[in-house]
């Protein structure tokens, strides 16, 4: 019966796999339709983002260009907010919703955000158990299947991975406020900052709506990792009683 519902999680990711891919396909999209629209005050991304920042009095934050595409982020450990190329000297609206929402972060981080404080926390930790994933359920697999006088040590690799999904999911579920708020200030800041108009704004907020159903998924998609492991667990103490 466990294992059987265990298979039932496994083949729930497979959707929310579909979805997510969807939603990436969705986020550029929504990015290239709303890049062809040029923002009323023409400022660049990199100009709104310096404006943002001096207005919140964040005048040690520097900017810089970055590669890829939508590859933006911010740095908290050299304090500097990264465009990508192809947002980096566009004025578009979707390039000035990019640029608010990477400076979003930064002014978290200036504000003391607690989740945000909270997320860098657990980056390094999560840096370290993503790689002990699949090597753990690789190994639960092998002592299950195939040392069968011993496979209750099968047990043991299997709480490991549980705990890494259980590390990334945590992660996942902190990044949402983290993500969902950063949009949020930033359509404030470019309405207070004069940098969009209220009817840009909506078009600006559809681009980062986008953006963040991508964070949601992963949230959902670890859940459903982190059920399948612990019934994989189960099952297999149940067998070695």
């Amino acid at each position: 019966m466990l294992e059987k519902i265990a298979f039932i999680c496994a083949m729930a990711s497979l959707p929310l796999f579909i979805w997510m891919i969807f939603a990436s396909i969705s986020v550029r999209a929504t990015y290239a339709k709303f890049n062809k629209f040029p923002s009323e005050c023409g400022m660049s991304a990199q100009q709104a983002a310096r404006k943002i920042l001096d207005v919140n009095g964040l005048f040690d934050v520097q900017i810089a260009k970055c590669s890829g595409v939508l590859s933006d982020h911010y740095d908290p450990r050299n304090n500097t907010v990264y465009l990508s190329a192809s947002t980096f000297n566009s004025s578009s609206i979707a390039a000035l919703a990019v640029a608010a929402h990477e400076v979003g972060h930064a002014i978290q981080h200036a504000e003391g955000y607690a989740p945000i404080k909270l997320r860098g926390a657990l980056v390094p930790v999560v840096n370290v158990v993503s790689r002990l994933i699949t090597p753990f359920l690789l190994l639960g697999l092998v002592f299950e299947f195939i040392a069968i006088s011993t496979s209750s040590i099968s047990v043991y690799f299997y709480f490991g991975a549980f705990i890494c999904y259980a590390a990334y999911a945590l992660f996942t579920f902190i990044t949402l406020p983290c993500e969902y708020n950063a949009s949020s200030r930033a359509k404030k800041q470019l309405v207070e900052c004069g940098l969009l108009s209220e009817e840009e704004v909506s078009r600006a907020g559809k681009v980062l709506s986008s953006a963040a159903k991508t964070y949601l998924i992963s949230f959902f998609m670890s859940l459903a990792q982190v059920a399948r492991i612990l019934l994989l667990i189960i099952s297999a103490r149940n067998r070695n009683k």
